[in-house]
């Protein structure tokens, strides 16, 4: 069965709580929820983690590189706009990454228009929520399982 990591980022356990607004009143563990139940529907193993410190979510990227994880799909939060380090964690796994976001970052702050993880991802879905993590889910499966041509 593939696995795939889903990384939670800075802050991102403050769904719900934090800005309405910009990232709708879902919680951490209804994403997690959700993405449980879409991944089983996919047939896929899946494992989730959220840290607000740097260097462990960089540990975590460097361990699912030691364990082979066929795709992750990440949240880097805020460090998406800043750390030159979780790029740089990014950038040794091998198998595919799908950047999401619950917002639509094009449409904010300049800072946030700019990502240290696009260039490394496969691909990037922002602006639809809960959605974009449900699409990015999508999105890593089919990266490691690509549908035949018709």
């Amino acid at each position: 069965m593939k696995t795939i990591l889903i990384l939670h980022g800075i802050n991102l356990n403050m769904f719900g709580q934090r800005d309405p607004g910009q990232y709708g009143t879902a919680t951490l563990a209804d994403i997690d929820a959700a993405l449980a139940r879409l991944a089983t529907e996919l047939g896929v193993s899946l494992q989730t983690f959220q840290t607000n410190q740097e260097g462990a979510f960089c540990e975590r990227v460097h361990q699912a590189h030691r364990d082979r994880v066929d795709a992750v799909v990440v949240n880097a939060g805020a460090w998406t706009h800043t750390s030159l380090a979780v790029a740089d964690a990014l950038a040794i796994l091998a198998c595919p990454i799908v950047e999401v976001h619950m917002s639509n970052i094009h449409a904010r702050e300049a800072f946030r228009q700019h990502s240290f993880i696009a260039p490394l991802a496969r691909g990037q879905i922002c602006g639809f929520g809960v959605d974009s993590y449900l699409l990015g889910l999508r999105a890593a499966v089919d990266a490691i399982a690509p549908a035949e041509p018709r």
